[in-house]
């Protein structure tokens, strides 16, 4: 089986070090680079599945480099991981499509056990796909066609649909999906669940389909 290819992007080398030595214990492939600019220039050469970015850096930190990859990939898993833990910077980087935001200090087991589940999620999801009025929604590609017009999708929001979709035309608890998703329900993860519904309502663009907002409890999705 291919190797996964991590890109760690920090300026704190020592930390980076033993953390790259012990998610490469885990069987992944990282590639390192101590700053944003050359983790963009690491980015385009290796094409990664999944990146861990600081946000804090020298010479172009960790949201502009997720701004700039994001023009033209939707697809790679980005995780900031940071000690910028307000609810303003959290909003940014989930704005940004980041798929999480990991404060630091953290145990290097939790961030392994994020990075697993990602992925095992992903190889479960790979050959589902539904049909949603006219709209196509495949999971493993994280996208979204109608009528010859494909959008797509983080994998937060894929995750997020993929529940609803699970459960046409019933109601799925706010918390149920705030708990598998970000394993909490606290205040700013809720605020980051009401963005990551927006942008997936706007890319609804069937005009069968619908989400609803259950007050206080949680969504329907509909097809008419």
């Amino acid at each position: 089986m291919k190797a996964i290819k991590i890109l760690l992007v920090d300026d704190d080398i020592k930390n980076s070090m033993l953390l790259k030595r012990f998610i490469e214990s885990e069987g992944y492939e990282v590639t390192y680079a101590n700053n944003g600019r050359v983790g963009l220039e690491m980015y385009r050469e290796i094409r990664p599945d999944l990146i861990l970015l600081d946000i804090n850096m020298p010479e172009l930190d960790g949201f502009e480099m997720a701004r700039i990859i994001r023009q033209n990939d939707k697809r790679v898993i980005i995780f900031f991981l940071t000690d910028r833990t307000d609810k303003v910077d959290r909003l940014h980087g989930f704005s940004l499509k980041g798929n999480d935001y990991i404060p630091k200090p953290f145990y290097p087991e939790e961030l392994i056990a994020k990075i697993n589940e990602r992925f095992e999620s992903m190889t479960v999801n790979q050959d589902v796909e539904y049909q949603l009025g006219d709209t196509i929604f495949r999971p493993n590609l994280s996208s979204l066609t109608y009528r010859g017009e494909t959008h797509s999708l983080s994998v937060r929001q894929t995750e997020i649909l993929q529940m609803l979709a699970d459960n046409l035309g019933n109601t799925v608890e706010r918390d149920v999906i705030l708990d598998r998703i970000w394993g909490d329900s606290s205040y700013s993860n809720s605020l980051a669940l009401n963005v990551q519904i927006t942008y997936i309502r706007r890319m609804l663009t069937d005009p069968s389909v619908s989400i609803a907002s259950i007050k206080k409890r949680g969504y329907i999705l509909s097809v008419k």
